[in-house]
């Protein structure tokens, strides 16, 4: 029984890491789908920028109450997954607490582990009545809809349940210790501390020793299965932002967030121009592909392979927390735009993209895009590029930068720009400024009186 348990065991690890391999390398495939652009510079910048932001969670606690049960629901999260380390060692080799030889240290662990599950368990109840209960509002606008909403909402349930299935064990296996239970007592006195799930013995005391190895074994199966679980729904959740918020933030942007980038195709014709010497016609001899390099299929972006692969690494970050669109003044007056949306709609367009190219080996023409057919004109033009929601986004997204090259796609490949901002273009272009006076008309002011 003992050898068919280890046997069961070892498949379903390989099962579980399996996919959990597939998985990242197609979530990776699907990233590289967008254009290159260079994030490797400052490392040193860039690695403080993860330590704060992404470990430190500096931006979580701006708002104290979420933040600070955010970093202990985290934290716990991830500290408690430790023992998954023994959890495995014993399931492959049919041991009891094979790490126990830590002495006192292993007790602290336990001990600590316990203190966690019960803080976690607190946080994610906290977290479940304001989601559920009090109902914040950015937790149930218009495109928090079926899936977004029940995501939100199987996450927490996984971590409850998680949690009570770790203190259920471990009061299950302090009581087979305390009745001296043969592969669960051990002469040198009760292995690892247990502070809280002690509190739970009242529930099976006086229970026959194999009902509770029934129920430790039970509670034991369930957990590692559920964390095994949980490793392959990442990848279909907007908890993905739990592997993915460490490299989002170490590739952030690091100029000052009103510094828009140049398109270098653009940035080369104006040099071009600007120089008397310059043969607008020739190629160098020694490149000859370096025009048709220079200039690109389009101008900004229509579809998710337009954008940059940060961009597309952002969307699956996203944790769809809301905090964005709350911030975004176009928002708050009432206007289509959500952040939060922009971010969702990118991330579902490229998974669609993602399993059009696991269909058909390469990407075949679905006549659809993300531009219309998932976000409209009337958001992108609604945006006021205030930077309201990069600078709210816990873990450093950024949804202007997306909302931009969309709009230089519509401006410079559509001419399909707000009538007034094609009046003030206009008058730039003739003018030199966006008011519609000649320039030798400019100073007529200073000589009213």
């Amino acid at each position: 029984m003992a050898i068919l348990s280890q046997i069961l065991f070892v498949l379903a690890l390989i099962f579980a890491i399996y996919f959990f391999i597939r998985n990242v390398k197609k979530l990776v495939r699907n990233i590289k789908l967008g254009k290159t652009i260079n994030r490797r510079d400052q490392p040193s910048k860039r690695f403080k920028n993860m330590a704060m932001v992404a470990l430190g969670q500096s931006k979580m606690v701006k708002r104290p109450i979420a933040g600070i049960l955010h970093i202990v629901v985290y934290l716990g999260f991830v500290i408690i997954n430790i023992e998954m380390i023994e959890i495995v060692i014993d399931g492959i080799f049919g041991t009891h607490r094979v790490l126990s030889f830590m002495g006192g240290f292993y007790d602290f662990l336990i001990g600590s582990f316990e203190i966690l599950a019960l803080l976690v368990l607190v946080g994610v109840i906290v977290f479940w009545i304001r989601r559920n209960v009090i109902r914040l509002k950015r937790f149930w606008a218009n495109e928090m809809t079926s899936w977004p909403k029940n995501d939100a909402n199987n996450i927490l349930y996984f971590e409850m349940i998680l949690m009570v299935l770790f203190l259920t064990m471990n009061a299950a296996d302090y009581q087979l210790q305390l009745v001296g239970a043969d592969h669960y007592a051990n002469e040198a006195g009760i292995i690892g501390a247990f502070p809280v799930s002690q509190f739970l013995l009242p529930l099976i005391d006086g229970l026959s020793i194999s009902s509770l190895i029934f129920i430790e074994r039970t509670a034991w199966w369930l957990h590692i299965l559920g964390v095994l679980f949980f490793l392959n729904y990442l990848y279909y959740s907007k908890h993905l932002h739990i592997l993915l918020a460490f490299p989002n933030t170490y590739f952030a942007k690091l100029q000052p967030q009103g510094e828009f980038n140049n398109l270098e195709a653009v940035k080369n014709e104006v040099a071009l121009m600007m120089d008397p010497n310059a043969d607008p016609f020739a190629v160098p001899a020694d490149d000859a592909s370096a025009e048709s390099a220079a200039i690109p299929d389009k101008f900004g972006a229509s579809d998710v392979q337009d954008l940059n692969w940060v961009q597309l690494l952002n969307s699956y970050t996203c944790t769809e927390c809301g905090r964005c669109t709350a911030e975004c003044p176009a928002n708050q007056t009432g206007k289509k735009l959500s952040p939060r949306k922009i971010m969702m709609d990118t991330r579902d367009r490229l998974e669609e993209v993602g399993k059009n190219i696991d269909k058909n080996g390469k990407f075949e023409n679905d006549n659809k895009q993300l531009l219309n057919d998932y976000i409209t004109k009337e958001e992108l033009w609604a945006c006021t590029t205030c930077n309201a929601c990069v600078e709210a986004c816990p873990i450093g997204i950024d949804p202007l930068s997306i909302i931009m090259d969309m709009r230089r796609y519509l401006v410079m490949e559509e001419s399909a720009a707000p009538n007034e901002l094609n009046i003030a273009m206009g008058n730039i272009e003739n003018n030199g400024a966006p008011w519609p006076y000649n320039q030798m008309d400019r100073m007529n002011w200073s000589q009213e009186k």
